[in-house]
């Protein structure tokens, strides 16, 4: 396996959680698509665009590590279940592209013989071609998925859901061949299922076992048509989730308020943190002093070297205005603290360093839930205000 690219990023680096905001123009001829109004060929080639400028408005944005904005995709869920051997869709057409499929399962899910990155891969190349900045890439996980599929095959419905786990753990596989810089799994409807959290656990370590690129695990209160699908709050996770193989959760802070982050640091979670401090519900603009107060609150608790900045979750339903001006917010705030940070651990800085951290210094310098250090362990010299 080809090891994910080590890109130096500043302290406190920005990112996306994934999707993009679909414009309305892309959403007619995407719902053209499914009526059979438009080729697959010709959407495809609009897609190649809309990636391309997405890209490129996340660059301008200033973030450290971008996605392709999961444009191509019509839902968080169908674009991967069309793909899976044994998932069926009785009817391929949809009145708009945001719906979900009604699926079933045909016969137990299994990896692709022909493609078992799913296109995944394909996904990322192209991604990779237009950026020379670190890329993150997700996908919904398993248990997400088996939500919104009919299963008259498996005896219990834990077997679907580890069955895809398995399918997802070769597309994982390809996006590490690839040199994926960050995967994240998303789990959007774990919080609905907060009993089930054990098996979510069970399926996302069966897609990260083998697999050695940096694992980000995302677990949101839903985002559909930008509204929460649950309340609550993430105890729900702990102590389950300690034992997942990954090195960050990706959270909703913003939105919610900070009271889940005590619920982190006493549960234990040693490892790396994506904090929301963007609210991707409202389409009123934070300011970058707005996001400094969230991200310093946060540091009461929290390790710098263990903050990774993001918004709460994607950013799809958002007008494209409105996101890249949040997104400047974001960048901006995080400098405003990344800069009072240098100074003060200004003394314990190396030369070498200049005020950067390897990308896996976001990812813990501790051990994962199975015991196994991360293969990309940083130098705790290395780490700004670190040992020496």
């Amino acid at each position: 396996m080809t090891p994910p690219r080590r890109a130096d990023l500043p302290l406190l680096p920005t990112t996306v959680v994934g999707s993009w905001p679909v414009p309305e123009w892309l959403e007619r001829l995407k719902t053209d698509r499914f009526r059979n109004r438009v080729s697959g060929t010709q959407l495809a080639e609009v897609h190649d665009c809309a990636v391309t400028a997405a890209i490129k408005d996340q660059e301008l944005a200033g973030l450290d590590i971008v996605s392709d904005g999961e444009l191509r995709r019509d839902n968080d869920v169908d674009y991967l279940l069309s793909r899976i051997p044994g998932i069926e869709l009785p009817v391929t057409t949809k009145d708009f592209y945001y719906d979900y499929y009604d699926t079933r399962v045909a016969s137990s899910p299994r990896p692709s013989p022909t493609d078992p990155g799913l296109g995944l891969d394909d996904d990322l190349d192209f991604a990779r071609a237009r950026t020379d900045r670190p890329i993150k890439f997700s996908f919904t996980g398993p248990f997400s998925l088996a939500r919104r599929v009919v299963d008259d095959v498996h005896g219990e419905p834990a077997d679907l859901v580890r069955a895809i786990a398995h399918v997802l753990a070769e597309a994982a596989a390809a996006l590490g061949d690839a040199g994926v810089d960050l995967l994240q799994i998303d789990e959007p409807f774990l919080a609905g299922c907060p009993e089930q959290v054990g098996l979510a656990v069970e399926a996302v370590n069966i897609i990260t076992r083998d697999v050695e690129v940096p694992w980000a695990l995302h677990v949101c209160y839903g985002n559909r048509y930008a509204r929460p699908l649950w309340e609550g709050h993430y105890d729900f996770l702990f102590p389950a989730v300690l034992d997942a193989r990954v090195d960050q959760l990706v959270l909703e802070f913003a939105r919610k308020g900070d009271e889940d982050l005590p619920i982190i640091e006493r549960s234990g979670w040693d490892r790396s943190i994506g904090l929301g401090v963007i609210d991707v519900k409202s389409t009123t603009v934070e300011t970058p002093e707005l996001v400094e107060a969230r991200i310093r609150r946060a540091l009461d608790l929290v390790p710098p070297d263990k903050l990774m900045i993001n918004p709460d979750c994607g950013l799809r339903n958002l007008p494209i205005p409105v996101a890249t001006a949040k997104l400047r917010a974001m960048v901006d705030g995080a400098a405003r603290v990344r800069a009072d940070l240098a100074c003060a651990a200004a003394e314990h800085t190396s030369p070498e360093t200049n005020g950067h951290i390897s990308s896996a210094a976001v990812l813990p310098d501790a051990t994962r839930g199975d015991g196994a250090t991360h293969p990309l362990r940083p130098d705790p010299a290395a780490v700004p205000g670190g040992p020496g």
